[in-house]
């Protein structure tokens, strides 16, 4: 059997199990598509940790259980008569070909910022009320920062270098200081604000996704945290007990 074989032979035995909990198990029964969601973003968090685990069977397992909810999403869909997994997938397939016109016409690309050029300007060709329309508003504010400035920058509203922007960050943290020394709290936290934005703006042209670098390092500090919390529980003493030099030592032993 040929890999393609396999893959559809697999997806089809998924669809027919899909059919069968619909039908016979009662808590598959009672979900709905508002029951689901925060299931569904639990799960998209999952697969997110594994992959900055590097994991690769839990990758597998994660992906799996997204695709479970996506059939699963499908299934409530032709129920209600409103879509199935074919038209799920077909309007996908119709939108990945629009959309890719240096594949499937003849248009010509000279690299990879053009190819995203490209797309924003082909989705507001369809209909798309404005650039900015399509980032979803209950994202992360980290997250919503970034969707902001590509889809921003795919219009070709950018900076036209990386030392540009890092001047607007240093800019920004001064404006930041400035309101601090002042103990003006609102304006602070607006200049804190820029500031976060100005960062991760400079991240972008540096080719790194903030969100997991600063995920790498909660997992560091929580690791190190953790190290010292157990040296503690061996030597059965309190956080009181110790000196701020104390716990530095025990950081530093962390690390």
């Amino acid at each position: 059997m040929n890999p393609r074989s396999s893959q559809l032979q697999a997806f089809d035995r998924l669809l027919t199990i899909m059919d069968e909990l619909r039908a016979q198990c009662p808590w598959d029964q009672k979900q709905t598509f508002e029951t689901l969601r925060p299931l569904t973003i639990e799960e998209t968090y999952e697969l997110a940790d594994a992959i900055l685990e590097g994991d690769a069977r839990e990758i597998a397992k994660e992906v799996g259980d997204l695709m479970l909810h996506l059939v699963f999403y499908a299934k409530i869909g032709s129920e209600k008569q409103q879509f199935d997994i074919a038209d799920v997938i077909n309007q996908l397939c119709e939108k990945l070909i629009h959309r890719h016109p240096h594949i499937y016409g003849d248009v010509v690309v000279a690299d990879e910022q053009e190819v995203k050029r490209n797309w924003e300007q082909l989705k507001l060709k369809e209909g798309q009320k404005g650039v900015l329309a399509g980032v979803p508003k209950g994202l992360p504010a980290l997250v919503k920062a970034t969707r902001i400035q590509e889809k921003a920058a795919g219009v070709g509203f950018d900076w036209e270098n990386s030392t540009q922007v890092w001047s607007k960050v240093e800019e920004e943290i001064a404006e930041f200081l400035s309101e601090v020394k002042q103990k003006n709290q609102q304006k602070a936290e607006e200049e804190f604000g820029d500031v976060l934005f100005s960062l991760i703006n400079y991240a972008r042209f540096q080719g790194i996704d903030p969100e997991s670098s600063l995920e790498r390092t909660n997992k560091k500090f929580i690791q190190r945290f953790a190290h010292m919390e157990a040296s503690m529980n061996a030597q059965q003493r309190t956080w009181s007990s110790y000196s701020l030099e104390e716990l530095e030592s025990l950081w530093q032993q962390a690390k």
